[in-house]
């Protein structure tokens, strides 16, 4: 058996054809979901990318294994202490090394991503392409087609071919065009949305899309403007995000078009997924994955498994991604390891049923200390600190009827808060007794001075405010965050 999987950065399922998008951003994906499964509610259980791949690899939360920062304790794995072994937890249990003791030769063209070295656990060959994170697809993708064209006709491999295009800058080359000059914006994308925001605030808003404001470096990158102050620059953003989908979606066809040259398209598992997806204009972020909601936490899943799976099928149920992990290693004769929280659906998914989880937790911690629960149409957000965003303690959407998140409505459904915080309660009872640690990860991360992206930055923040005629916000920012002025 041969496994194919492609992991697109930042990649927001709603921008893709075979999720409903009405720009063509995504031919070959499109094809692969007509041709395999198409899995409409997958999430990130930790957000966003260290976190993210840290769970997947691992198969459990970041409340588990420590990790759910981009900087300082929790962006490190717990130290296991005197219980460790010979060989760590990370090689004993983690996905890749569930596959090689399968047989499976474990590959991946991804180097040096956010010093996260725990990554490489279980992959028996890493090739790096030496730019620390920052190559797109035109680094990496020759590396993969290089090893398909050597290794390909073998049997019992698994390639990881990560690009990272879609996420800003939006650096891809500019020859490549702008194929949606023409092409309008999404519906709900209006200026009273863009107005609304631009007098808003936060890390990532119109007025600093970039970040907190004065991000010169940026502006060298001609697919993204200085300041979303019209609805033309809101285009050329929009369109720089989706010119990076196209982008990276030309390369998984030349990964396609490699397996066919060598006679084994038609006998590999191949899936695309993503580590994260990515808020446009939601709770006011935009370009960015800052929160812990159904923008940012949930992935597009795509899987075609020749023989296997029946062609052109949606699977609507809630999933973890590292359950797709664990029904992976299921399906090809394996044993989920007992640390994982990764929970396998083989029978369902080899038999064409829906089978998936009552509600979903998601965590962020990089941009916001925030916990989200998903459950039947619903996404609720209960924010521990907000990240200097227009964020309330606790928030609650209608998924159903506003995809976009613009309406708030937990003052009107105190019932469906409620049943959430349950959820949430139970959640945390169950981490909480399956856990090796006395420390709930989130707390480092708040005793720290709270999320890595953002700690520090309130007293430049307030004074920026206050320089744009935002002073009212300023304020209120320094009101809820007295000790951090």
């Amino acid at each position: 058996m041969r496994i194919l999987y492609i992991d697109i950065d930042t990649l927001r399922p709603d921008h893709l054809g075979c999720y409903g998008y009405h720009r063509d951003t995504s031919p070959n994906i499109d094809e692969l979901a007509r041709r395999g499964v198409r899995f409409d509610h997958c999430y990130a259980s930790d957000a966003p990318c260290l976190p993210s791949r840290t769970a997947l690899w691992s198969g459990r939360f970041g409340f588990h294994t420590g990790v759910v920062n981009h900087g300082g304790t929790a962006a490190d794995p717990f130290i296991e202490g005197p219980t460790r072994g010979f060989r760590d937890t990370f090689d004993a249990t983690c996905w890749m090394s569930v596959l090689r003791r399968l047989g499976f030769r474990t590959v991946s063209p991804f180097g040096e991503r956010h010093s996260a070295w725990h990554w490489y656990a279980g992959f028996g060959e890493v090739y790096n392409p030496g730019k620390g994170g920052m190559e797109i697809a035109a680094d990496v993708t020759p590396i993969a087609l290089d090893w398909i064209r050597r290794n390909g006709r073998s049997d019992d491999w698994f390639l990881h071919v990560n690009t990272w295009d879609p996420h800003t800058p939006y650096r891809t080359p500019g020859q490549f065009g702008n194929p949606f000059e023409g092409d309008s914006l999404p519906e709900w994308l209006t200026e009273e949305v863009r107005q609304r925001g631009w007098e808003g605030y936060g890390p990532h808003s119109p007025q600093e899309p970039h970040g907190f404001g004065g991000e010169a470096g940026y502006l060298r990158y001609p697919r993204i403007p200085a300041q979303l102050d019209s609805m033309q620059a809101v285009k050329q953003w929009i369109d720089g995000y989706d010119v990076g989908i196209r982008y990276a979606d030309d390369h998984v066809g030349r990964l396609l078009n490699a397996l066919a040259d060598v006679g084994v398209l038609d006998d590999t598992i191949v899936m695309v997924s993503a580590d994260h997806g990515e808020n446009q204009g939601e709770l006011n972020v935009w370009g960015d994955h800052q929160t812990a909601d159904p923008i940012t936490c949930r992935v597009p899943l795509v899987v075609r498994w020749p023989g296997v799976a029946s062609e052109g099928r949606v699977d609507g149920a809630l999933h973890y991604h590292f359950d797709w992990a664990a029904t992976l290693v299921e399906l090809l004769g394996g044993r989920v390891a007992d640390n994982w929280d990764g929970r396998s659906f083989a029978g369902a998914f080899r038999e064409g049923r829906e089978v998936g989880r009552e509600y979903l937790v998601t965590s962020q911690m990089a941009w916001a200390c925030q916990r989200g629960v998903r459950f039947g149409d619903y996404a609720c957000l209960r924010t521990y600190h907000d990240g200097y965003k227009m964020l309330d303690p606790v928030m609650l959407f209608s998924l159903a009827d506003d995809p976009h998140e613009q309406i708030d409505m937990a003052d009107e459904r105190p019932d469906l808060v409620a049943r959430a915080m349950a959820f949430l309660t139970d959640w945390y009872q169950e981490m909480a007794a399956a856990a090796l640690h006395d420390v709930d990860p989130m707390m480092t991360v708040l005793r720290e001075g709270g999320s890595f992206h953002t700690r520090g930055r309130l007293p430049a923040y307030l004074e920026r405010l206050r320089a744009t005629g935002r002073a009212h916000h300023a304020e209120a920012l320094a009101a809820r965050h007295p000790d951090e002025v």
